[in-house]
């Protein structure tokens, strides 16, 4: 046997090292050569570690939670001197009689079962699965070598004769303590940053957009092969017609080399909600796109976001953010600004409310847009100002495809 070190390898970020947001393997583990071992997370985006070498996992390199070093130790690993090791079939789980089969689904579940967990071989999204409805996944017994989610299926309907409940089937929870890690901690050290030494002030406007909602819709109809568009796109391209006029908005504040960098291009940054919490892709060259490459370069970037999948090139380098919550959007939000950006436009619901239009009362589609600013960058004035220009183009739509 030897003892194999396998240390965090340099994942080509420029960092120095990447926090442990998930272990997929325990000690005492057999693992394959290329086995997904551990998810690791740096400048907010998730990488995936794989084991180089085959055998038996002997130590961790630390706790969920805790950073590791490039190059310092992640798992050390027996293994078979060169040889791909095989499980023992002493550590193969005894066989145990099934129940009866259940629901007609051609599958038993046996009453108990007490295979080791580590033996249990499942995907990650049937042990998140799993998780979330309290189901020890030892206590599953699959058709095949791996759990899958019929195997869930049938488990739950057996258990359910056993008055078996799924977590949250009842009306009272018991506490719950649940470690700040990985993207979720991030989000707390660049919120509680921001809110100390960014002094905010926020300025809301209501905004007509009716006319827009009839182009938009007239589009749509008539886009083709192209992507559906929502209000965004056309939101970014109000923006960057209005940021020319208004330098002070399309900037960044080093405040603590005391220099305000105003920016020529726009990067737009768009808060997307993800699984894992808030992450906030970027736009690069949002000025130079139209409102078709926009909508595409918004699906890609949302996507990209919410599957784990965006590289640090999509989540760095932006200048100005703009975020919505769309139907959840409510009347008026407080957005907090995206250090060291200096501005953020949020973006509340549209509702459609009785309006006097040339003294009759007419039907309208309201939009209220709340920007929340760097007081010591952007003074009342220009956020008020800007917020205007913006209201001019939305409310006159032609005028966001005036060259």
């Amino acid at each position: 046997m030897t003892r194999f070190t396998f240390n965090l390898p340099d994942i080509g970020e420029g960092i120095s090292e990447a926090e442990i947001v998930d272990w997929r393997v325990a000690v005492g583990d057999i693992v394959e050569e290329d086995q997904h071992i551990a998810d690791m997370m740096t400048d907010k985006a998730t990488v995936e570690m794989e084991s180089p070498v085959a055998g038996r996992v002997l130590a961790l390199g630390g706790e969920v939670g805790d950073q590791v070093a490039i190059g310092a130790m992640l798992v050390e690993i027996e293994t078979a001197d060169g040889s791909r090791p095989e499980q023992n079939a002493a550590s193969e789980p005894e066989p145990v009689e099934s129940a009866p089969e259940t629901g007609g689904e051609g599958r038993a579940v046996p009453e108990a079962t007490t295979r080791p967990a580590s033996s249990v071989l499942a995907s990650p999204a049937v042990r998140a699965r799993a998780k979330a409805l309290g189901i020890d996944l030892s206590q599953v017994h699959p058709q095949g070598d791996r759990i899958r989610h019929a195997d869930l299926d049938a488990y739950l309907l057996y258990r359910k004769g056993e008055g078996y409940h799924a977590p949250g089937s009842s009306s009272v929870r018991p506490d719950e303590q649940i470690k700040v890690i990985g993207l979720r901690r991030r989000i707390a050290e660049n919120m509680q940053a921001s809110k100390r030494h960014i002094p905010h002030f926020t300025y809301v406007e209501e905004i007509d957009v009716t006319a827009l909602e009839a182009m938009r819709a007239d589009l749509n109809a008539h886009r083709g092969d192209r992507p559906k568009l929502t209000m965004l796109p056309f939101l970014i391209v109000a923006l960057c017609k209005a940021v020319p006029d208004f330098p002070m908005i399309n900037a960044t504040y080093d405040d603590e080399a005391g220099v305000v960098t105003r920016h020529g291009r726009i990067h737009m940054g768009m808060a997307v909600q993800t699984p894992g919490g808030l992450m906030v892709p970027v736009i690069h060259d949002a000025q130079d796109m139209n409102i078709w490459q926009l909508a595409i370069e918004i699906a890609r970037l949302s996507d990209a976001a919410r599957t784990g999948r965006a590289v640090s090139s999509d989540l760095t380098g932006g200048t100005i953010t703009l975020t919505s919550l769309g139907a959840l959007g409510g009347i008026v939000s407080i957005p907090v600004i995206h250090r060291p950006e200096v501005a953020i436009l949020g973006v509340n619901r549209i509702v459609e409310r009785p309006v006097i239009v040339d003294g009759e009362i007419a039907a309208a589609k309201l939009m209220n847009l709340s920007m929340s600013c760097d007081h010591r960058v952007v003074d009342g004035w220009d956020a008020a100002s800007f917020i205007q220009s913006v209201k001019k183009l939305l409310e006159t739509p032609v005028l966001l495809f005036d060259e």
